[in-house]
């Protein structure tokens, strides 16, 4: 059944936009009819999320398409992703057939790409496909890790469990990504203000400065003629430096992009004094959230070495990964390949050890995620307070420099008038 996204006019004249999964054109006027719509505009949906704009009653030339800026824009939240698996689950617990489930659910998503992207999910079920395959039409909002996930949990007649423990998952990792972001706002957001204010100063202060010294003739400090010298060369030459930093930035995303330049930037990431061990300990604890909810749903062992593969952002990791799951498809354990690596703190091998041998995987990496969790909060606690008395020490240090190269030359002219 075909999904269309509809503006219209109200009775009260007003403009209203929604979705509706109807049979045809005819059948979406009908409903909007019912409605009391002014059809005016529908965008009819396809399988990969592409939309033809038609205006209503008026013949569209063959081919045509309509930009849509609010679509680009638009974007699926893992919140609102979380928010909507979580609803799915409590319908399917209390019995209502997933068609309807996923009927009711549209009707209750805001977000208009989430809709449409649900009405062609349930259009899909509708026809007889499996959900979990619909869902892995939409990479772009369903990631591996949840199509493979609904696929053990439709397998295996519990969905609604499965789903609950996705939203439980997607929920953490929002939780873990809010608190780093959270973190880093403040310090950020005080170095761009330091950066903008010494900028203006030594592009419009200074410069007046300097014309005054000159007029005098006065024989300048050493730190005086340093802060002209900067001026002057941020006031002249900002075009090249602009230039430079945007050619550094292009040429760097570029040696990244190599296989090369990826793996050696990896490494680098990881060895980094204090952020490596923080790079570390985040991809550690998504490593073991997610495979405990994976194998916890059901999903094979194999399969999901394969998708945690991706999830810890680091190709270094990656690799152990990958080796430790080539053992495993030869008969060795998890535990031998990540010790062997010595990238895997020796406690996080320890325990999933004692998670194979006890038959208590699952739970021991649950745990091992919580306790990594923990400990990226405390570890980005602990920087942000030392990061914020850092930046205040550096800031003064800069209105110390201003300060002085301008107040000496000034003291000096004083010293010369009252001798002379």
């Amino acid at each position: 059944m075909p999904v269309y996204e509809y503006i219209g006019k109200n009775a009260d004249g007003r403009s209203v936009k929604g979705v509706l999964d109807v049979d045809s054109v005819r059948g979406l006027k009908a409903a909007l009819r019912r409605d009391r719509v002014f059809l005016t505009e529908y965008h009819e949906a396809t399988a990969k999320g592409a939309k033809a704009k038609v205006k209503a009653g008026v013949k569209q030339k063959a081919g045509s398409r309509d930009f849509d800026l609010e679509e680009l824009l638009t974007r699926i939240s893992p919140q609102d992703l979380s928010e909507m698996t979580r609803q799915l689950a409590t319908l399917l617990k209390a019995g209502v057939p997933l068609v309807d489930s996923m009927a009711a659910i549209v009707e209750q998503v805001e977000n208009p790409k989430l809709k449409r992207v649900l009405s062609q999910v349930r259009t899909q079920v509708n026809e007889g496909a499996p959900f979990w395959r619909a869902l892995s039409e939409h990479p772009k909002v369903f990631e591996s890790t949840y199509y493979n996930m609904a696929r053990a949990g439709e397998m295996s007649g519990n969905l609604d469990i499965v789903l609950q423990r996705l939203a439980d998952f997607t929920e953490s990792q929002v939780r873990l990504r809010n608190k780093i972001i959270g973190a880093i706002t403040y310090p950020v957001i005080m170095l761009i203000i330091s950066v903008l204010i010494v900028t203006a100063m030594m592009v419009f202060v200074v410069p007046q400065i300097t014309m005054m010294f000159a007029d005098l003739g006065a024989d300048l400090p050493f730190i005086t003629k340093v802060l002209i010298f900067l001026s002057k060369s941020l006031t002249v030459g900002w075009p090249i430096l602009v230039l430079l930093i945007v050619g550094a930035v292009l040429a760097f995303r570029r040696w990244k992009a190599t296989e090369a330049g990826a793996d050696h930037w990896d490494t680098w990431m990881l060895k980094v004094p204090v952020l490596g061990d923080l790079i570390r300990k985040i991809a550690i604890s998504r490593f073991s959230r997610t495979l405990s909810t994976l194998l916890s749903s059901g999903v094979p062992l194999l399969t999901a070495m394969e998708i945690v593969e991706n999830v810890v952002a680091n190709r270094v990791l990656a690799k152990v990964l990958a080796e430790a799951r080539t053992a495993i498809r030869e008969g060795d354990s998890i535990f031998g390949p990540l010790k062997r690596s010595g990238e895997f703190p020796p406690m996080v091998c320890h325990m999933i050890a004692i998670g194979e041998r006890s038959g208590e995987l699952e739970n021991m990496l649950k745990n091992v995620s919580e306790s990594y969790e923990n400990q990226v909060d405390t570890k980005v606690n602990a920087l942000t307070s030392l990061l914020e008395p850092l930046m205040i020490v550096g800031m003064g240090v800069m209105v110390a420099f201003l300060v002085a190269a301008i107040l000496l030359p000034m003291m000096k002219l004083t010293q010369a008038v009252q001798h002379g």
